[in-house]
């Protein structure tokens, strides 16, 4: 397995930071507390999220909760950082 890197240090640092801070729009702060690390949500359904030089995981699930995020998707994201016991705090 190969890896490409696509962003330098500087660009993933100011990218995990936009995620971290507003990328989940107004329920960011909660899926942070919740889930522990970065993440952009879209309308599709769809959330991605990063631990920074490790990996990166994306859900799909289109029932979506009153501000538009993935219901089951955060939920399962808070599942796996659970169950894995990662997080950037």
């Amino acid at each position: 397995m190969s890896i490409e890197r696509v962003l330098d240090a500087s660009s993933a640092r100011r990218l995990s930071a936009l995620m971290l801070t507003c990328g989940t729009y107004v329920t960011a702060g909660d899926l942070v507390y919740r889930v522990g690390l970065p993440a952009k949500s879209c309308v599709g359904g769809g959330i991605v999220t990063v631990l920074p030089g490790e990996f990166a995981v994306c859900v799909w699930s289109p029932g979506l909760d009153a501000t538009g995020n993935s219901l089951v998707g955060s939920l399962a994201l808070a599942w796996l950082s659970t169950r894995i016991g990662r997080s950037i705090f």
